[in-house]
């Protein structure tokens, strides 16, 4: 028989990136009154992660529990970036209920739509919540009828779509269903929470089972297996059975088991239904197991995510300067790595080239991947990356790609050259919109115009476009999209790059490396004005005799060399190029580092 818990509640805290989400968090982390000063000074509380510190983003969800009035309040923090869809699709089965935000001047933005979506499918109660209502742009009223609409749009069924909402400002720390209101408390929401947001339904009397969304690691312990407890109890030593992919099953026993409470866990004895648990001492579990009493070994619905639309093909890396600062520098290390991160990044796959001693890795988007390789080389690794790729589908003998519907939020005077930049990728206007002096235009567009899109149009639109887009669906490819127009400089010669070879090239091109930088024959050290590559020499020096003119000899002013972030330079890479990954530095160069290999290998091409 079914009960219902009272004195938990499981919430999912779901948006846009940079809505609010982890200040919302912060803010019920304070109004709890249950942690000293100190552990909850700062801002973003729950991004621990040096990664996210430095994006001012989440990528990775995060379980706290908080106690207010005697009720337990599980709470998952999750990403609001469509790149970690994945993270929010596996820990929303984790909740009852879930608290979605929206900005109170930009409304449902594409990954409101994503996570909602998820949400609505898993059946989770919504609270909406407007927060930012102290903006000076900020149109509450507007937002929640834009709220009911986007509810209406995703087919939620009448008792959904009557949701409630509260208006706030999770900056300065209130709630409020006044969306006039300066000041106040967080206590409304508490209290929302704890009234509309419905206990776990659970059966106690069941033998246990629990699904696993999603795995920890520690350096001690070893994996960490968390998910919210469905049917029965969990007793710590107690004896399980592990109902894995493929009908495959083995035994275990739980070595620790604990809950989560406050901003960390707590080891406990047991665990009923309805909490979310955190097991030791399974060590092959992986993220959708289900874990059960060996006389009740029926398995729970898998975690099924998204699919994976880009792909980049990860290497060791073979310059000359390879295993200077790395500590992992082979492909035994690199594999060996990447199949570790599968055990916690469900919606990532990892594929052996064959005939080579190359990876082929999948995910969700240039950034998805792009925090795996920062990740990586803080740890110490060395690799090369090849460019990012769509990945395309058969279906019935048509060539299907990913599109992607793509939201630009530009002054009005801008709209020209995105219009046109968009244009030129592909790209399909299918509404232009207008608040106050900024225009609203969504696009659909292949996902291969969306690489390297973001740096041109933030350039052409000196800073000011805001840009978001989401997974739409596969569509018959599209023709071929217009790639970099420059050619770049090639080094044709290994040194170190000084001031006067450096200024012998600026006239017609824009540098990539300094006097002073670590040069290598196949190294991409500049853009070319023109559209061809050029091999070049960035370590000539001048010719030095004990004559002197004073109409030739100058001071050398050079300008800034162009500093890549690691997005940016997977981005710029064409095919037949990589880039060269350390634990300090991010190189361009070519596949081929002779420029008579290069040579062959174009004759080649044109032969075939």
């Amino acid at each position: 028989m079914l009960d219902r818990r009272s004195d938990i509640r499981n919430i999912a805290i779901i948006a846009h990136v940079d809505h609010g989400k982890t200040t919302l968090v912060d803010c019920m982390l304070r109004q709890s009154g249950q942690f000293r000063d100190i552990q909850v000074a700062g801002e973003q509380i729950l991004d621990s992660n040096a990664l996210e510190r430095e994006r001012g983003i989440t990528i990775l969800a995060k379980n706290i529990a908080i106690p207010y009035k005697g009720v337990k309040i599980n709470i998952i923090d999750t990403p609001g970036h469509a790149d970690f869809g994945g993270e929010v699709e596996r820990v929303l089965r984790m909740a009852d209920g879930c608290v979605v935000l929206a900005d109170a001047a930009e409304g449902p933005m594409p990954q409101t739509r994503f996570v909602l979506s998820k949400a609505l499918e898993l059946g989770l109660k919504p609270l909406v919540l407007i927060n930012k209502i102290d903006r000076k742009d900020a149109r509450p009223r507007e937002v929640v009828n834009e709220m009911f609409d986007l509810f209406i749009s995703l087919g939620a069924e009448d008792e959904m779509a009557d949701f409630p909402y509260l208006f706030a400002s999770t900056r300065h720390g209130f709630a409020s269903t006044d969306p006039t209101a300066t000041s106040g408390t967080l206590e409304p929401l508490m209290d929302m929470i704890i009234e509309k947001i419905p206990g776990p339904e659970v059966d106690i009397g069941q033998p246990v089972r629990m699904l696993v969304t999603t795995i920890d690691w520690s350096e001690f312990v070893g994996r960490i297996a968390i998910g919210r407890v469905r049917e029965g109890s969990l007793r710590k030593g107690q004896a399980v059975s592990i109902l894995q992919n493929n009908d495959k099953s083995t035994s275990g026993k739980i070595a620790m088991l604990y809950t989560f409470e406050k901003l960390g866990k707590t080891e406990v004895h047991e665990v009923d239904a309805g909490d979310i648990a955190a097991i030791v001492g399974l060590p092959n579990i992986e993220i959708g197991d289900t874990i059960a009493a060996p006389n009740n070994a029926i398995a729970l619905p898998r975690i099924k995510v998204d699919e994976p639309t880009l792909r980049m093909t990860f290497g060791i890396n073979t310059s000359p300067l390879a295993g200077r600062e790395g500590k992992f520098v082979t492909s035994r290390h690199l594999r060996e790595r990447l199949l570790r991160e599968l055990d916690r990044n469900v919606a990532l796959r990892v594929e052996p080239v064959e005939g080579t001693e190359q990876f082929s890795v999948s995910g969700r988007g240039v950034l998805h991947l792009s925090v795996l390789i920062e990740t990586m080389r803080r740890e110490g690794y060395e690799m090369s990356i090849g460019k990012p790729e769509v990945i395309f589908h058969d279906n019935n003998g048509v060539i299907e790609e990913p599109f992607e519907t793509l939201y630009v939020e530009v002054p009005q005077g801008q709209t020209g050259p995105v219009m046109e930049m968009v244009g030129a990728r592909r790209g399909l206007l299918q509404e232009m919109t207008s608040r106050g002096d900024f225009a609203l235009l969504k696009f659909s567009i292949p996902a291969r115009g969306l690489i390297g899109l973001r740096t041109k149009m933030l350039t052409a639109t000196q800073g000011n476009a805001v840009i978001n887009h989401r997974f739409e669906a596969y569509k018959p490819r599209e023709d071929t999209i217009p790639g970099r127009s420059n050619g770049v400089l090639v080094s044709m010669v290994s040194g170190k790059a000084v001031a006067f070879g450096l200024d012998g090239l600026q006239a017609r091109s824009e540098l990539f490396v300094s006097p002073g930088d670590v040069v290598y024959e196949g190294m991409i050290v500049g853009e070319n004005s023109r559209n061809e590559d050029m091999d070049v020499n960035p370590t000539k020096e001048k010719k030095l005799t004990n004559m002197r003119a004073s109409g030739s000899d100058r001071n050398i002013i050079l300008k800034p060399a162009r500093v890549f972030t690691l997005e940016e330079a997977l981005e710029y890479i064409e095919d037949e190029e990589q880039v060269e990954v350390t634990p300090t530095q991010i190189r361009l160069r070519k596949s081929l580092l002779k420029e008579i290999d290069r040579r062959h290998a174009a004759r080649k091409a044109k032969k075939d």
